[in-house]
């Protein structure tokens, strides 16, 4: 009887034992799944997503894209807005970004050729790039275009061509950023293949393309240079006429008609990229969620859609395929500006 006693306590005291090791390595489990759901606790506040200029532009319409589907997708659960900031063709916003929201990863902001263009020009230069940045991903590329209102008096590239030659201050061109930005280049590129002073050559510039499509329209200005894809609905609508685009070949949709600089015996092409930039202190685990989210934003139907219907092509380069592809521009832009006398 004794001996059956102390079997069934030496049971127990074993049982008691290895619930006790159960429950201590369960109590590890749950403070390890504790410590990892607080390593990924972002969001937790809304999110600006800025648009380095007016509203109608190619940077605008492009914030204005990813935050409606990254919301309706319910990749980012987090309320989130867009915000504009024009002024200077986005240098304006970078100067304060770079210097006030160095750690904010709460405001984001789209950009594209420009970012570096405005730190390399010699006239009006930023102080800030994409350095001052943490790049997360590009999106979608595009392409220049040559634009004058539906009833003007050039309705090819080569009879402006010919009026810039013959009197360079004749005609006013216009674009939606700075004198020696983006808009500005895709503007001159043409004249300056074509063997024409581009210094000679009057450029009035324009916070976002929104405002210099309204320049166009108003008379304010005789041809302007802008995105692609941001003319189409003026296309359809009969009011401007496009003369030539910077692609490698034709585009579709309301630009299938448009011959590239190239078809007209141009040696002029000008691709315009769009990605997201974060703050150059941006937190690891804000970082990874952006490379993750912007990965799902690509996979999803509804962001095809969005682009279809924009007109933009996708052209996904993740934050380490960015940033690389980045310092490859900025070699590229650098010996542009130099061949037009423009580098700092």
């Amino acid at each position: 009887m004794v001996r059956k006693w102390v079997s069934w306590l030496v049971i127990g005291l074993v049982v008691l034992i290895f619930s006790a090791c159960g429950s201590s390595s369960t109590t590890k489990e749950a403070n390890t799944t504790t410590k990892a759901s607080e390593k990924l606790n972002y969001p937790t506040k809304p999110i600006v997503i800025v648009a380095p200029s007016g509203a109608g532009g190619g940077w605008d319409l492009t914030a204005r894209a990813i935050t409606k589907v990254l919301s309706e997708t319910n990749l980012v659960k987090q309320t989130m807005t867009v915000e504009n900031k024009p002024g200077g063709g986005g240098a304006v916003f970078m100067a304060e970004y770079a210097t006030q929201d160095t750690k904010n990863d709460y405001k984001l902001f789209v950009n594209s050729p420009p970012i570096i263009i405005n730190n390399l020009k010699a006239e009006g230069n930023s102080p800030f790039g994409y350095k001052d940045t943490t790049p997360l991903a590009q999106l979608t590329k595009d392409y220049g275009a040559i634009v004058v209102k539906a009833d003007s008096k050039f309705q090819s590239l080569a009879q402006l061509l010919a009026e810039i030659k013959r009197d360079p201050k004749s005609v006013t061109v216009a674009g939606g950023s700075a004198p020696g930005s983006m808009d500005h280049l895709v503007a001159i590129l043409p004249i300056y293949k074509s063997g024409i002073d581009p210094k000679m050559v009057k450029y009035v510039s324009y916070d976002g393309g929104g405002e210099a499509i309204a320049a166009l329209l108003g008379g304010n200005a005789d041809v302007i240079a802008t995105d692609a894809s941001s003319v189409g609905e003026y296309v359809k609508a009969g009011k401007v006429k496009v003369l030539a685009v910077s692609a490698p070949e034709r585009l579709g949709g309301d630009l299938q008609d448009v011959p590239t600089m190239r078809e007209i015996n141009i040696d002029a092409e000008f691709t315009i990229w769009r990605g997201v930039f974060g703050p150059k202190e941006m937190s690891a685990d804000a970082k990874k969620f952006w490379e993750e989210t912007f990965q799902k934003l690509v996979e999803n139907d509804q962001w095809k859609q969005e682009l279809e219907k924009q007109g933009w092509q996708s052209d996904y380069k993740n934050a380490e395929e960015f940033t690389k592809f980045l310092q490859e521009q900025e070699t590229l832009i650098s010996d542009m500006l130099k061949s037009l006398g423009m580098h700092k």
